[in-house]
């Protein structure tokens, strides 16, 4: 386990780097792209915002979200990524959104560093940027 300590600008850098983004979108796309169609399945994108626990978690604690309303949140997650409404989300709606959502965590933050304590083996975009940013800083 890890700790980096990151900031707006961290994030930010990171996404600036078009060849970095893309190629990190790009691994994150397949890896959730199960059935290898090309584009992601509303079954597909849930499952993978399922998986990170934000919503059925506070704090680490489990709590219990009605099936219904979970279903509501998820389903307007894939239409914010579903830009033009095809009911699949391609890469570039992927890459696109996943953008906006970097770029806001970076307004957010600002200037105020943060640490995080990460598993050695993380693949995350936050944990991509700060190892770019150390890459740029000893390099």
């Amino acid at each position: 386990m890890g700790v980096v300590i990151i900031d707006g600008s961290t994030v930010r850098s990171f996404v600036e780097d078009e060849a970095q983004f893309k190629k990190s979108a790009d691994e994150a796309f397949a890896a959730l792209d199960l059935n290898s169609d090309g584009v992601l399945s509303r079954s597909e994108l849930r499952r993978a915002f399922e998986s990170l626990r934000l919503i059925e978690t506070h704090f680490g604690v489990d709590v219990a979200t009605p099936p219904e309303e979970l279903t509501k949140l998820y389903d307007s997650i894939f239409n914010q990524f579903d830009c033009d409404n095809s009911g699949t989300v391609d890469q570039k709606e992927f890459a696109a959104e996943l953008k906006n959502i970097l770029l806001a965590i970076a307004d957010g933050l600002g200037s105020s560093p943060i640490q995080m304590a990460l598993e050695d083996d993380d693949s995350g975009f936050l944990k991509k940027a700060a190892d770019l940013e150390a890459s740029k800083l000893s390099g």
